[in-house]
């Protein structure tokens, strides 16, 4: 479904960018502003889920009884103890991909800024999509629920090969205009696939970001300088 972000978190946007707790210079911060008003007019966030319940199977973790398995031991693990998850996919729309695009082709700085508030929007845009199925599920339920973090194809070892049977489950290709390349990329570029568990008990905190993923030497995102949502 469509929705519109008016601001960015700036103090991500800089930590991004490398600042840590560190006040950027005038410029910089002037750039941040002006690629966040920019992207911001030009981004048309969408997003779809489904919530489903789920097993461990032969291959992995079953969705519901679909033919579509969760495999590997990071998300077995991520999942346990919980009897749903949310099939969550947002995206940025193909405007923000060219916009960042050009902004690259006539300053590298500028591209670079732009990027990264590109990947600032599209976290905000899961955070509120999880906020809505938080909400509805709330609604729904008359004891508590709780939930695990985000958890990305290309993360731990589930396998990034999924996404364009992820995206078919919801219809997100025909719906929001997301797809997957033969490679397994998502395009528009600026995009996300994650799972969500959900249970009726407290689950196990995990660590989660590229330093404690068993892929981190190998990852298909670090190569080409981004992540894959789990940071």
């Amino acid at each position: 479904m469509p929705i519109t972000l008016t601001d960015l978190d700036r103090e991500e946007i800089f930590r991004y960018l490398g600042y840590g707790g560190a006040q950027p210079d005038p410029a910089t911060l002037a750039l941040a502003e002006e690629c966040s008003r920019e992207l911001l007019a030009a981004a048309q966030p969408r997003y779809r889920y489904a919530v489903y319940p789920i097993w461990e199977g032969g291959r992995g973790v079953q969705v519901g009884d679909t033919p579509f398995f969760l495999e590997g031991e990071s998300i077995r693990e991520h999942l346990a103890g919980c009897r749903r998850a949310a099939l969550l996919c947002a995206t940025l729309s193909q405007p923000a991909d060219r916009l960042i695009h050009t902004a690259g082709l006539g300053d590298m700085a500028k591209g670079l800024v732009m990027d990264v508030c590109a990947s600032v929007a599209i976290e905000q845009v899961c955070d509120r999509a999880e906020e809505e199925i938080r909400a509805k599920l709330a609604a729904e339920e008359e004891g508590p629920l709780y939930f695990t973090f985000r958890f990305s194809p290309g993360y731990g070892d589930l396998p990034l090969t999924i996404q364009k049977e992820f995206l078919a489950l919801l219809d997100a290709p025909r719906r929001i205009g997301l797809c997957a390349t033969e490679n397994q990329i998502l395009t528009p570029r600026k995009s996300v696939t994650a799972v969500i568990g959900i249970s009726e008990h407290p689950v196990e905190p995990r660590r989660r970001g590229c330093a404690v993923c068993p892929l981190n030497k190998t990852c298909a995102f670090r190569k080409r300088g981004d992540h894959c949502g789990n940071q």
